[in-house]
């Protein structure tokens, strides 16, 4: 037996079975949080085509820092998709993209929940929302010149999100959450 075996054991099929399915529970359970949230938790209708402003975001940017990338683009994505199903369903198709894609500046890489990778992060997801669902209500709507209205929508919203994103990813900090539950649990 070599020294490198020694010292970096590979993982057996028992753990990384467990982690997969850690990692396979906490995206189902974000998605439904991310569901939840943003279909009847802050729920507010805004202008005159079906949108509304919600928090959700908030826990999309805690799924991705918190799992691998392609487990939290698949928590956003489907979270926000049925909740347009639930509430607006014509943007659904549009939403499971732009929420896989508000994930990916966001980094569960690091030790901490908020840090300034994350912060920067979410200020580059609102810019992928707000152009995401500016060119969805062009397609959609024909509304070349509800970019006012669609820039208030999107502040109040990512804004809201990221606010509350680094509430409660600080709290979560504080209390040891992420170490907790990637020792515990291999998130």
């Amino acid at each position: 037996m070599s020294s490198t075996t020694i010292n970096n054991p590979e993982p057996s099929a028992n753990t990384l079975s467990h982690q997969k399915v850690s990692r396979l529970t906490s995206t189902a359970l974000f998605a439904a949080l991310i569901c939840v949230t943003t279909a009847y938790i802050f729920h507010i209708p805004f202008g005159v085509n079906g949108g509304y402003v919600h928090i959700g975001d908030s826990l999309i940017y805690l799924a991705a820092a918190f799992l691998p990338t392609p487990y939290a683009m698949f928590a956003g994505a489907i979270g926000g998709a049925m909740a347009d199903i639930l509430t607006a369903p014509v943007y659904a198709p549009a939403t499971f993209i732009i929420k896989m894609l508000i994930s990916l500046p966001i980094t569960c890489k690091k030790d901490k929940i908020v840090n300034v990778h994350n912060c920067v992060g979410v200020i580059i997801a609102a810019v992928i929302s707000f152009i995401g669902y500016y060119i969805t209500d062009v397609i959609l709507f024909g509304t070349w010149g509800a970019l006012i209205p669609s820039i208030v929508g999107t502040l109040a919203q990512s804004g809201g999100s990221a606010v509350i994103f680094i509430i409660l990813g600080s709290t979560l900090d504080k209390a040891g959450f992420k170490s907790t539950m990637k020792n515990k649990f291999g998130i």
